[in-house]
């Protein structure tokens, strides 16, 4: 009898372990089923996106490659011929070229290092607990959100010699009078740093916002822990806010570096093609829209090209060694 109930006990736990492994096996085929049906909803929703990019990024980008080999012009009825290197030699070999890279790389550094310094105090400013911090956000994204040619044509009239409130301002206040007054945006020896302050002025909130955005992540936690030991405000923005702020900050910086080295349309509205002030996309723009030399043009949008890749090449490396 008690072999029996122990053979029948065996049996009914083979019988349970037999069930439960098939059970098993279905939830896993299951869970294959659904990811395989995720990962083609997946799909479904992306190639749509590609299918866009591939037509408004990578076919654009493939013939300006194919271009800058070429002597192609604009409405010219010949055929175009192969020329090369020769684009990128005479791009290389003319001076408005290397002195127009020189204008975007004083532009960059001046307005990111100035952005991200005013962008953090505004950042720290706004995270803490005061009355009216609301309308302060809010009124704070006035600047970024007016569009790039309306703000460029405000403070073309700011700028102005005769007419603008800037020398006014500086006459009331003693520092200018009207036989010093200067056209800010158009006088060599002030243009690039007047177009500097409009960018600053209007993507500092852009930096902000964006450091804000890492600031409301770190716990507090860690703050009070930190008055709890004494470390003063300095301290612990040192040892606390800055390490912990370090990624959003990162990436805070590839987004204003690559669009402030590509800077066409502000700089445009206000000096034009003046040397003083030309970008590296305003002297493309030149070789290939007013030139009409569509190839010889095509080789510095080549170059800008490569030169934004490099750099957001570095970026996502230091992004990645500071993860790890």
């Amino acid at each position: 009898m008690a072999s029996d109930q122990q053979a029948a006990q065996i049996t009914t736990a083979a019988e349970v372990e037999e069930q439960a492994t098939s059970e098993h096996k279905k939830s896993f085929r299951d869970r294959g089923t659904l990811a395989r049906q995720q990962e083609r909803l997946g799909w479904i929703l992306v190639v749509p996106v590609l299918v866009v990019i591939a037509i408004v990024a990578i076919y654009p980008l493939i013939e300006t490659f194919r271009l800058s080999f070429t002597d192609t012009r604009l409405a010219s009825i010949r055929e175009p011929n192969y020329v090369g290197f020769a684009n990128y030699r005479n791009t290389l070999d003319d001076p408005q070229f290397w002195s127009s890279m020189q204008n975007t790389a004083i532009f960059t550094v001046a307005t990111v290092t100035l952005e991200t310094l005013l962008g953090m105090i505004i950042a720290l400013t706004i995270h803490s607990n005061f009355r009216g911090r609301g309308i302060v956000r809010t009124s704070m994204l006035v600047p970024w959100a007016i569009p790039t040619v309306v703000s460029s044509l405000l403070w073309e009239w700011m700028f102005h010699d005769r007419f603008g409130v800037i020398n006014s301002i500086l006459k009331q206040l003693n520092l200018m009078d009207e036989s010093t007054f200067l056209a800010w945006a158009a006088n060599p020896s002030t243009a690039l740093g007047a177009v500097i302050a409009v960018d600053v002025w209007k993507t500092t909130p852009f930096m902000a916002l964006l450091l804000l955005a890492g600031l409301q992540v770190i716990p507090t936690d860690v703050y009070e822990a930190a008055y709890v030991d004494g470390a003063s405000k300095i301290q612990q923005f040192f040892h606390i806010t800055l390490p912990l702020l370090k990624p959003a900050l990162l990436v805070a910086l590839i987004f204003r570096t690559l669009d402030a080295f590509r800077v066409f349309d502000m700089i445009f509205v206000l000096n034009g093609y003046a040397l003083d002030t030309m970008s590296i996309a305003i002297y493309t723009q030149q070789q290939l829209i007013a030139s009409q030399r569509i190839g010889e043009g095509s080789a510095p949008a080549v170059l800008i090209f490569l030169t934004i890749g490099t750099l957001a090449f570095i970026y996502t490396r230091l992004i990645k060694v500071e993860e790890g």
